[in-house]
């Protein structure tokens, strides 16, 4: 499985695996990723792909010091398991 990467062109976080592409859509102002909605193909499904997509999103939005606003009910739900994520949240879900 490859690692996910933001397409800004697309205004997506994408995950390819084996040819076919996860993504995660949003939208950003200056310091703020409003994530609006995830898509994992039902080929991909069951198989970790929108946690792997979720975490590496998150980790990219970490990593350039912004915030996160989850308004994409799968990503508020992942960063709702994982406690490691919710210091992202611009505000709360």
């Amino acid at each position: 499985m490859s690692t996910v990467r933001d397409n800004p062109a697309l205004h997506r976080f994408e995950l390819d695996v084996d040819g076919v592409i996860a993504f995660s859509e949003y939208s950003r102002k200056p310091g703020v990723v409003t994530f609006i909605h995830t898509l994992v193909p039902d080929e991909l499904g069951g198989k970790g792909v929108g946690s792997k997509l979720a975490r590496g999103a998150l980790d990219l939005v970490r990593a350039r010091g912004e915030k996160v606003i989850a308004k994409c009910p799968f990503i508020a739900a992942f960063i709702k398991k994982h406690a490691e994520y919710q210091d992202l949240l611009a505000e709360p879900l």
